[in-house]
């Protein structure tokens, strides 16, 4: 066993508590964004929408498995690679889309949709692909992951606020409109402090292992932007499409991956660190990503 596979870093349950909260109000601030009708206008995008789900659900957790296989890195950070494939889009991906100048509605509908499928698919995907991680039987076996308690804890902080926050924006647009901004900013800014502080309480364990995974994060995330903007090339998609699915599969959120890290197996550091270091890497090469097409925003970039 690699000795990553035996950290664990340290997360108190006071502190679980408020990150939960703050993970709902992030998520309530998200759906403050969303409308029933953003999920009727997959009748507009058929295909691209089609093909994004394609590109999250199977070739992106076949890519992992590929990298794992690669790289054979220690089960635990392969462990942490597999449950971040199955998480769900980031909460950043309707502005880094919207930044880039790609399609905005493709993305709020695609986002919406595999949000709220992340009850199902984030349990039941992890539970299924990382049976195929080498060498992970003992491991897996060690803790009592059960799907249907994983899928709880997703409908508690993902879907319930999700419904609240949409419900609130259909009964009073107007006020949501002068509220939204304030509530997004206050839940990322909580949230973000709370995960900044503890990760600072568990620095020297990152800084000792942080080299050891930033060039697995760097592999893996250059994968999952690729892998959505060349299927989209594949399937003859607009450019901007395209784009905007190199955003839906290159983003996600791995603060839920974190939550279920810390709740689900005991904050075991190779899945941890996967997920803390994802979470900043994403965003980095994310923004970078946006900032390069806005500044080439021809329909052929």
């Amino acid at each position: 066993m690699h000795p990553v596979d035996a950290l664990q870093l340290h997360f108190n349950p006071d502190q679980m508590i408020v990150l939960n909260i703050a993970m709902a109000f992030l998520m309530f601030g998200v759906a403050l964004d969303v409308l029933p009708s953003d999920f009727r206008k997959v009748v507009e995008f058929p295909k691209s929408v089609a093909v994004g789900l394609l590109a999250q659900y199977l070739i992106f957790p076949l890519l992992t498995l590929a990298i794992i296989y690669l790289f054979r890195p220690p089960v635990s950070v392969a462990m942490g690679m597999v449950l971040v494939s199955m998480c769900p889009s980031g909460n950043m991906t309707n502005f880094l889309v919207h930044f880039a100048k790609a399609n905005v509605a493709l993305s709020v509908t695609l986002n919406a949709i595999i949000i709220l499928s992340a009850t199902v698919v984030t349990p039941a995907g992890f539970l299924f692909w990382s049976k195929f991680i080498p060498d992970s039987a003992a491991l897996r076996q060690s803790f009592e992951i059960k799907f249907w308690d994983m899928a709880l804890i997703i409908i508690e902080l993902i879907l319930a606020p999700l419904l609240f926050g949409m419900f609130l924006n259909r009964r009073y647009p107007d006020t949501i409109a002068r509220i939204r901004p304030w509530i997004q900013r206050i839940s990322l800014l909580i949230f973000f402090t709370i995960l900044v502080l503890a990760l600072f309480g568990n620095r020297d364990n990152l800084g000792n292992y942080l080299g050891f995974v930033f060039l697995l994060v760097a592999v893996h995330n250059l994968a999952a932007i690729s892998n959505g903007y060349l299927l989209g090339r594949a399937a003859r998609l607009p450019e901007l499409d395209c784009r905007t699915l190199a955003f839906e599969s290159g983003v996600h959120n791995t603060a839920l991956g974190l939550l279920l890290i810390f709740r689900f197996f005991n904050g075991l550091g190779g899945m941890a660190l996967i997920a803390a270091w994802w979470g900043i890497w994403d965003l980095v090469t994310g923004l970078g990503l946006a900032a390069w097409w806005r500044k080439n925003r021809s329909e052929r970039g």
